[in-house]
């Protein structure tokens, strides 16, 4: 099994991904910029700063894959996967994970377009890679409509999405860190596809709010790029969790 160091391992998806790998019996090392928490053993989570540089080389040596997950926004990204992609030439070029965004290459978007020079970084970098984009996580989604439940109306975009579950997200990583370096992986979306408005709809029904949804359309080339589905994925719907089930999972888990 794998040696891995994952990156973003405090972040929604590092929090699924460090438990898939070691049911896979992986060892995994978590990079953080902060101190170990109580009960952490020897070699499982390592210091070092992403944005600066500072502790890659360390957190790097000796192991077989590493799993990108961290994120920030604009050029950041590109500057943790560059300082990233450096510390792991020197540590022997593991293979490199790289976790992106489906539709990062025709969506519009700063954010996204950050994310796609930073796979650009990936697949130049002279080591063995990996990129798996992957569509809006369930949390994403549920927030975006949670945040609006208070409010006498809820509005929704005339777009299709096909959100996933970080936690099948993570297990798909944990396949591919066993299989080894696959370029670009196929894209995944979670299990079904909903207009924007369904899920808001859901998203009220599990809070037990009732609001009128509005449907609301946007002129642009973010917003056209999204309704061609640029987004969507319906050709692998990797995901197993539904968003019902997991908009009631967030409500039985409270605040």
């Amino acid at each position: 099994m794998a040696a891995v160091l994952l990156t973003g391992g405090t972040g929604a998806l590092g929090r699924a991904v460090e438990p898939a790998l070691l049911e896979r019996g992986h060892t995994v090392r978590l990079l953080s910029r902060r101190e170990p928490p109580a009960g952490r053993g020897p070699g499982t989570w390592v210091r070092g700063d992403l944005q600066t540089g500072d502790g890659l080389d360390t957190a790097a040596h000796g192991v077989d894959t590493i799993i990108h997950c961290a994120t920030s926004n604009g050029r950041g990204d590109i500057r943790s996967t560059e300082n990233l992609i450096a510390a792991a030439r020197k540590a022997g070029n593991p293979h490199l994970i790289y976790v992106s965004i489906v539709g990062v290459d025709s969506i519009p978007m700063s954010y996204y377009r950050a994310k796609f020079e930073a796979e650009q970084r990936v697949e130049t970098s002279a080591l063995p890679w990996t990129i798996l984009r992957a569509a809006q996580f369930h949390k994403l989604v549920f927030a975006l409509f949670a945040a609006q439940r208070r409010l006498p109306l809820v509005f929704a975009p005339d777009l299709l999405f096909q959100p996933i579950d970080v936690r099948d997200v993570a297990a798909h990583l944990a396949e591919l860190a066993a299989a080894g370096p696959a370029g670009r992986a196929p894209d995944i979306g979670g299990p079904e596809i909903l207009s924007a408005e369904e899920i808001a709809r859901l998203t009220l029904e599990s809070l037990g709010v009732r609001r009128r949804v509005v449907p609301l359309r946007f002129p642009g080339k973010m917003f056209a790029a999204y309704k061609a589905g640029n987004n969507l994925v319906p050709g692998n719907p990797v995901g197993k969790r539904t968003f019902a089930e997991f908009a009631a999972e967030q409500v039985a888990a409270g605040p």
